[in-house]
């Protein structure tokens, strides 16, 4: 699920940064650190949208750097237990099959498939009476099992529950 946070990150700046162009280093600097990232208690930060506050430079004594606060605010894209999502398979082996869902990669074992589905090491792929899973194939899968670390998330996710399975 896409959200709308209201987050905060230090950044700092080295002396040379100084002047009258600091605040758009500022920004800079928060759009390369922050967009792409992934913390396990926020999810994965898609996009900054705007910076809403920059807090007064600390100076860091025998560094000379100064230490800013940068509040901004964000779509983050956090996923839950029970969520139903489209993704696509980057691979498929015997146990089961990886697909991504935007940047979170979701595994499907093969236990957690229809009990019609076989491995086919012909391809490889999943086939069932009347779906095929396949590397670059669209999935609908729900969400079973989701475990947060410090930069990232682990999800496990299942095709055998109704209207599941592949996307035509």
């Amino acid at each position: 699920m896409f959200f709308l946070r209201n987050l905060s990150h230090t950044i700092n700046l080295h002396p040379s940064y100084y002047g009258p162009h600091m605040k758009e280093f500022l920004q800079r600097n928060l759009h390369g650190d922050v967009e792409g990232t992934c913390s396990g208690r926020v999810g994965f930060i898609i996009c900054v949208l705007t910076i809403t506050n920059i807090s007064p430079g600390k100076v860091l004594p025998g560094s000379g750097l100064a230490e800013f606060v940068v509040h901004y605010q964000a779509i983050v894209f956090k996923p839950y237990k029970g969520e139903v999502v489209d993704a696509i398979v980057t691979s498929v082996n015997q146990i089961g099959f990886f697909a991504d869902v935007g940047p979170l990669q979701v595994f499907v074992a093969q236990k957690l498939m229809p009990s019609d589905f076989k491995f086919d090491s012909n391809g490889p792929c999943y086939r069932g009476d009347d779906q095929m899973i396949e590397k670059n194939g669209q999935v609908r899968l729900k969400i079973v099992g989701l475990k947060h670390q410090a930069t990232q998330i682990n999800a496990v996710g299942t095709i055998k529950e109704d209207y599941l399975g592949q996307i035509q």
